[in-house]
């Protein structure tokens, strides 16, 4: 074996962005859509420093064709002067070096959204282009970057009577996969950044597909807390507080629904931490903990009974957490965990304090609260002993599937999927049709219990849930809440029986019998595959709520599928041309023009051979299927409250403002 050469000459040195164009995912995560919204991000944060440091109440986001992105704000302005060591104007400095800016204590911010000080670096850096103009002292100044370097020197083009920044850039399609931005990733954050900074403007402006939209919440996060429970019955109106303590502020606003899951969102200097941190520990702590005292207290919790654990007190909870501080620590540049140690204190303090507070002045809403939670702890009581039950079935292996699937010869769960499907007589065909090696098929007789409008117990004393269960080997998580991760490291005071947090299904449980693991699952791909009709629809729908609320690992790991069965069949004499939409169909017969046809519609998968239903929806080489992916927690939640909840009205405003939409009704 040569030893080759290694010296110190084949130690590569990348300067200046050259290591951020050469690895971009170390940066913004990935060169996907996620990684191209993350640089729009990082641009509109500059000017959210802005607006925390008081000197902007408006961000203008243009999108123009070629993912061309323009954000402008109507703070200070970057100092254009120049920097005393690097003998650069300021704005240079900020563009082009990493680690460079006003939030490592020069006094150019007290609180910023980000720590690194590498983000519109980084934005330059994987752009083919970027230009900035600051508006200052007067003058309108501009330069202009390609590829992270400075192509113009900083040069006043014109008079300004008003003072900001704007950022224009087109990404780097060397780089990126993909270069239009996710709209609606992009609107979530908007929203978002609206309710966290009450009175500022934010003005999203679509020119590819000439649409404005406008973003202003005086309401801050009280509003917040009525949009997330637009679509449920609250309880009570929005509880509210705000405190300062060493540095940090917190503000809080909870409210309870009638439903069942718990919404948590949190954020750390305006920026949404997906995965928690030491604020969400701390708020859940301090809930649990206040509502066990005053249940106690007040001896609605009688001294016999249990504590409530952190599941119990989050039972129908919506929640927003927004801290402010001084140094922040996050678990990466893409500030998705907060990790700051003495936050999780200072947020337990807060609320504990201040709940404890509201709870003695408003006695009647405090035991409605804690009542609630005793009608879940009961369910969850009931939930276990459920589970249990369906654990002792499971004990049994391969004995304890249920009889109704028929399962796949192969045992390496990365290779094999299974089908579920709607009705016997698909199941028939599917069975029939199916490649026997791999693909398992489970028929799902009738429609399944509403997950949302029920409690675990009762769901898992539905047949077909169960038999989901046991097909896929992996249990059930015993609340899966938007945003509100289980970081494993809340409910630790007053007897609490939670370890690893349940909500995202780590393999850890928490007790309640479901014993979620997500090693154990028995098919890489679960696909969902139901008619192509109202029936079928709503089918589907049931099952995709039953794995958001209790199987949510399931979607965010990438194996829930939905299989697309052709709506028609288009025969030629020995051609057979399968259209799935309405606009196949016609461009097939447009092509076809004078030619006599056959046309079939299909109405359920039971009409399909075996054959045509392997051909069209489950051969791999020529089926289409669809990948349900996770983007928006709060959204998605809101989306299966309004169409299977208890509320009619958003339902009846959302069928009236989509009826013009629907193009292929089955009546």
């Amino acid at each position: 074996m040569s030893n080759g050469s290694y010296g110190s000459k084949q130690i590569q040195v990348l300067k200046g962005l050259d290591g951020v164009r050469k690895r971009p995912g170390m940066y913004i995560g990935d060169t996907h859509l996620r990684g191209l919204f993350n640089c729009c991000r990082e641009v509109i944060d500059n000017g959210i420093d802005e607006v925390l440091a008081g000197h902007c109440d408006r961000i203008d986001v243009e999108l123009f064709p070629e993912g061309v992105v323009a954000v402008t704000d109507n703070g200070r302005g970057i100092p254009v002067d120049m920097h005393p060591q690097e003998r650069k104007p300021g704005v240079e400095v900020v563009m082009t070096m990493l680690h460079a800016g006003s939030k490592f204590g020069g006094g150019g911010y007290k609180v910023a959204s980000g720590l690194h000080g590498v983000g519109v670096s980084v934005v330059n850096a994987l752009s083919e282009w970027l230009e900035v103009e600051v508006c200052r002292d007067g003058s309108i100044h501009h330069q202009r970057f390609e590829a992270g370097k400075p192509v113009t020197k900083l040069t006043v083009i014109g008079k300004a009577k008003r003072t900001g920044t704007k950022v224009t850039y087109k990404p780097d399609t060397t780089i990126f996969e993909v270069f239009e931005l996710d709209r609606d990733m992009l609107t979530k954050r908007l929203r978002e950044l609206s309710f966290l900074n009450g009175g500022a403007r934010i003005v999203l402006t679509d020119h590819v597909n000439d649409h404005q939209e406008e973003f202003y919440n005086k309401g801050g996060l009280e509003a917040f807390a009525k949009y997330l429970n637009r679509t449920k019955e609250p309880v009570h109106k929005p509880i509210y507080f705000q405190a300062s303590k060493d540095d940090t502020e917190v503000e809080v606003v909870l409210q309870y629904h009638t439903g069942y899951n718990a919404t948590i969102i949190s954020f750390a200097n305006s920026i949404c931490t997906i995965d928690g941190g030491t604020h969400e520990s701390g708020f859940k702590t301090a809930l649990t903990r206040t509502l066990n005292n005053y249940g106690r207290k007040q001896n609605v919790i009688k001294e016999k009974d249990p504590n409530l654990s952190g599941d119990d007190a989050r039972d129908g909870l919506t929640a927003v957490i927004s801290v402010k501080v001084l140094h922040p620590t996050f678990e990466s540049q893409t500030k998705i965990k907060l990790g700051n140690t003495d936050v999780e204190g200072i947020v337990n303090s807060v609320v504990g304090e201040s709940l404890a507070e509201y709870f003695e002045e408003n006695p009647s809403i405090a035991k409605r609260v804690v009542m609630k939670a005793q009608e879940a702890q009961r369910a969850r009581v009931a939930a276990r002993e459920a589970a249990a039950l369906v654990r002792r079935k499971s004990a049994l292996e391969d004995a304890a599937l249920p009889g109704k699937l028929a399962d796949c010869s192969e045992k390496n769960p990365e290779l094999c999927e299974v089908f579920l499907v709607e009705g016997d007589s698909a199941g028939g065909s599917a069975k029939q049709g199916r490649d026997r090696r791999y693909q398992a098929i489970l028929p799902l007789r009738g429609k399944i219990l509403n997950a949302e409008k029920n409690r675990l117990d009762k769901i898992l004393g539905n047949t077909e849930i169960r038999a989901m269960i046991s097909a896929f080997g992996i249990g059930i998580t015993d609340r899966v809440s938007g945003g509100d991760n289980g970081n494993g490291d809340d409910d630790h005071e007053d007897g609490e029986e939670e370890g690893n947090g349940s909500a995202t299904g780590n393999g850890n449980g928490n007790g309640n019998g479901g014993q979620f693991d997500l090693s154990r699952l028995r098919y890489d791909r679960v696909i969902i595959m139901t008619d192509a009709d109202v029936d079928g629809s709503h089918i589907r729908t049931l099952l995709m709520t039953f794995l958001f609320r209790y199987m949510r690992p399931l979607i965010e790991g990438g194996h829930v599928y939905i299989a697309q069965p052709p709506l028609y069949r288009i025969t030629v004499g020995k051609q057979i041309n399968y259209c799935y939409t309405e606009e196949e169909r016609e461009q097939v017969v447009r092509g076809l023009g004078r030619r006599n046809h056959h046309l079939t519609r299909f109405k359920g998968l039971g009409e399909m051979n075996p054959d045509q239903l392997r051909e069209t929806t489950m051969d791999p080489e020529k089926r289409l299927i669809l990948q349900v992916r996770l983007e928006d927690v709060a959204e998605a939640d809101a989306t299966v409250s309004m169409l299977l909840g208890d509320l009619v009205e958003p339902r009846r405003e959302f069928i009236a403002a989509n009826a013009k939409n629907a193009s292929d009704l089955d009546i």
